[in-house]
């Protein structure tokens, strides 16, 4: 599988393939590495980072659905300075690019996350969390409104060089509407989709089965509704897109490339067959020589209508 050229820019992350992992489902890449090569990942993305450690959720915050998981971890994590000393040796010394996935509840702390990170080497870019509630205009999520996603990146390119990607919400009336909004403020890239809201109630104590009451689903039950969403980003993106939402085999990626997806990340499926990223990145190679395909370019956008 040495004919065909895999490489590809994700915004001014240059990928030697267009595999990474979701935040969130991966750790922060030390936890995997007695699993799976991580050196031949595209790129790594950790676990959400804000500014001071977080506890997250109270337990449970997980259960299994049908085609899927919804959890309401609530992004625990060392914060940033706990990040940089702990995890990132580890990272430096792979040698793939870093995506550090960043959050806050207010657009001053993503911009302050954002500057601890901006000088430390083998970070490659930043992925926005805009999922997070806005503790300063009521508590309303950062991703639901396309003014505060444009004051949000703003924001976060005033403060740092590295290539963002703001992580799209999937519950939204017109996701093109953000997509705009997030490129013409600063965005090198798109990541779609985040988690789709979602609940589950336990019949005999007529209680929800989490902690936390929702959560957010993720699986393979989310692939379509994540192909829509990319397709119709798609139309409208003059950035590049990283594309995720219930990849278990290589074919599911590929169609995101169709789609209009640059790159693609493999979230859920970690949990249940580490290998799959690697296995999603030898069937992309097959299937481009398969279709003589000189390059995985060639896929993203070739939809036929």
């Amino acid at each position: 599988m040495n004919n065909v050229d895999l490489s590809v820019d994700l915004g001014g992350i240059r990928m030697a393939n267009p595999v990474t992992v979701a935040s969130g489902t991966f750790g922060y890449g030390k936890e995997y590495a007695d699993l799976v090569d991580v050196t031949k990942l595209g790129a790594i993305t950790v676990k959400g980072i804000r500014l001071q450690p977080w506890h997250g959720n109270p337990l449970p915050r997980h259960v299994e659905v049908p085609g899927g998981m919804i959890n309401a971890i609530g992004l625990q994590g060392p914060g940033v300075e706990g990040f940089i000393r702990d995890y990132m040796p580890f990272l430096q010394k792979v040698g793939v690019p870093v995506i550090v996935n960043i959050w806050g509840t207010s657009t001053e702390e993503y911009a302050e996350v954002a500057r601890h990170l901006s000088d430390v080497p083998g970070v490659s870019g930043l992925e926005l969390n805009i999922s997070c509630p806005n503790v300063k205009e009521g508590g309303h999520a950062f991703g639901t409104d396309p003014r505060t996603v444009a004051n949000l990146v703003s924001a976060v390119r005033a403060a740092t060089s590295l290539p963002i990607l703001p992580k799209l919400a999937p519950n939204v009336p017109d996701i093109k509407v953000f997509v705009r909004a997030a490129q013409e403020a600063g965005a090198n890239a798109i990541s779609m989709i985040n988690t789709i809201p979602a609940m589950v109630i336990d019949i005999e104590t007529r209680k929800p089965i989490l902690a936390n009451k929702v959560g957010g689903l993720s699986g393979s039950a989310i692939h379509p509704v994540a192909v829509k969403l990319v397709y119709e980003a798609a139309q409208v993106a003059t950035v590049p897109i990283l594309a995720m939402g219930g990849i278990l085999e290589p074919a599911d990626a590929i169609e995101f490339m169709i789609a209009g997806a640059t790159a693609v990340a493999v979230g859920t499926a970690n949990f249940i067959d580490p290998s799959t990223p690697l296995r999603v990145i030898d069937g992309i190679a097959a299937y481009l020589e398969r279709h003589e395909m000189a390059t995985v370019k060639q896929l993203t956008k070739s939809i036929v209508l």
